[in-house]
């Protein structure tokens, strides 16, 4: 009886270890469209079913609209936003300190990710006290302006998390990672768990 305990114990870690990860991305996904649905509440635009009397409701019609509007965005700015206008948004936002500073930082987070010039592209592992080493991505290697000269900046993410800190390092202790800037970020969001 112990022996088949144990065995059923193996099998019902083995089927959560596959269970659980489908299901909670499918959770994540669901609740994501749901709360975009939600936020726009565009379902009640299309009136009230005759035979019910609720509101029709097509699930995901939120979502499918924001991709839209993000779309219809970047072709907007691609093909009709000029350097004049571009240059009047900046002075425009200027005036608004608050507002610059929220938007400048999103706007650079967001293009450190997925911009023309990804920030994160250069995965290094940095010498530590001790024997220990930290990997992270070098952002900002000139520092002159700082009076600087032999050290740069590199941002360490933490585990489990989107956040994370940067550290100005001497130049000295940074080595290049032989390995792709995604698959850099997975091991370190992963907490060293993604097999390399």
């Amino acid at each position: 009886m112990n022996r088949i305990g144990k065995a059923l114990l193996n099998y019902l870690i083995k089927g959560l270890l596959i269970v659980m990860p489908i299901a909670l991305s499918i959770f994540i996904v669901v609740w994501a469209v749901s709360t975009v649905d939600s936020w726009l509440n565009i379902n009640n635009i299309l009136g009230v079913d005759p035979n019910t009397g609720e509101s029709r409701n097509i699930p995901g019609l939120g979502l499918v609209l924001v991709l839209a509007i993000i779309l219809a965005a970047g072709i907007f700015v691609t093909y009709f936003v000029t350097e004049p206008m571009y240059s009047w948004f900046r002075r425009w936002l200027n005036k608004l300190p608050l507002f610059n500073f929220i938007y400048t930082s999103i706007k650079d987070l967001t293009e450190a990710f997925v911009g023309d010039e990804k920030k994160f592209n250069h995965p290094v592992i940095v010498e530590t006290e001790g024997e220990m080493k930290r990997i992270g991505f070098l952002t900002q290697n000139d520092l002159s302006k700082l009076g600087m000269m032999d050290e740069a900046i590199v941002y360490f993410p933490f585990s489990y998390s989107f956040a994370g800190q940067i550290y100005i390092v001497k130049k000295d202790k940074i080595k290049p990672l032989n390995m792709s800037a995604a698959d850099a970020m997975k091991l370190v969001v992963s907490g060293g768990v993604t097999h390399i």
